[in-house]
């Protein structure tokens, strides 16, 4: 692929392939949208999670690398390394199990934290667009590399979470954009802000036990944070410290310009 710089990515590469595969196959069976387990996040795991995780973690044997693996449907899987394989193996699994096309493989390598993660890959299942970068090596998009783009109030297009956990400050943080979209994958909806599709990205959800965790933005952060982006909390906070585990839970304001955010900034409690 175009703009390959690390064997690292090679690897992930081959488990996006893999992982796709293996879904598509599964999903014209009649119990794709089983619930097959409860993951160690509490959340129910489904048929198409449970066949994109087996087979991700197949290629880490077939690979012979030694990296930990985590990810929401199993936890924390130690396999000998000292780099941790951070894994969404269906981002957006609802829209996936309801035929909406918009979801994603999210895969993030490196240690402790989200600034740790030397090198994120979130591959567009549907569109078979991959997304990728490297910790100090720029963002590309299939090979070519990406952006943020200027805001621009006229323009403006924001992604947010809506629904009936959202929080008063994701609401009217949308009342102010221009254009608002709600998809229903962080991994992709923050690429997409790296790639300028959009000017920003939001997710707040009362109470935060339902807000986002490291396996949902850790690839994501890195390929916004090399493409001139930045991500916080809604509190104004910085995540680079938010660690690689599925107990922690984190609110999200992802964007591209400053000057969004300096429009945009959220006031007031959740």
């Amino acid at each position: 692929m175009p703009g390959l710089t690390s064997p690292d990515l090679e690897i992930l590469f081959r488990i996006t392939a893999a992982a796709h595969t293996a879904v598509i196959q599964a999903s014209s069976s009649p119990h794709r949208a089983d619930v097959v387990a409860m993951g160690a996040d509490g959340s129910p795991t489904e048929e198409l999670d449970r066949v994109a995780e087996a087979e991700i973690l197949s290629v880490l044997d077939r690979e012979a690398v030694d990296w930990d693996f985590l990810s929401e449907e199993i936890g924390h899987v130690r396999r000998g390394g000292d780099r941790t394989l951070v894994v969404d193996p269906i981002d957006g699994t609802t829209n996936a199990l309801r035929g909406l096309p918009f979801a994603a493989i999210s895969l993030a390598l490196g240690r402790d934290h989200l600034d740790g993660i030397e090198t994120g890959v979130v591959y567009d299942f549907y569109r078979g667009t991959t997304y990728w970068a490297t910790r100090g090596g720029g963002a590309f998009c299939d090979g070519r590399q990406i952006h943020v783009r200027p805001w621009n109030a006229k323009t403006e297009l924001l992604f947010a979470n809506l629904g009936r956990y959202a929080s008063d400050r994701t609401v009217e943080m949308s009342r102010q954009a221009r254009r608002i979209r709600a998809l229903g994958c962080a991994s992709l909806e923050i690429a997409k802000v790296a790639q300028g599709t959009a000017d920003g990205y939001i997710f707040e959800n009362v109470p935060a036990s339902r807000n986002l965790r490291a396996t949902d933005i850790a690839a994501g952060y890195r390929i916004l944070v090399e493409a001139g982006g930045g991500i916080s909390d809604l509190e104004g906070h910085p995540i680079g410290t938010f660690p690689l585990t599925v107990q922690e839970r984190t609110s999200v304001l992802a964007w591209g310009d400053v000057e969004f955010l300096k429009a945009r900034a959220p006031r007031g409690p959740p």
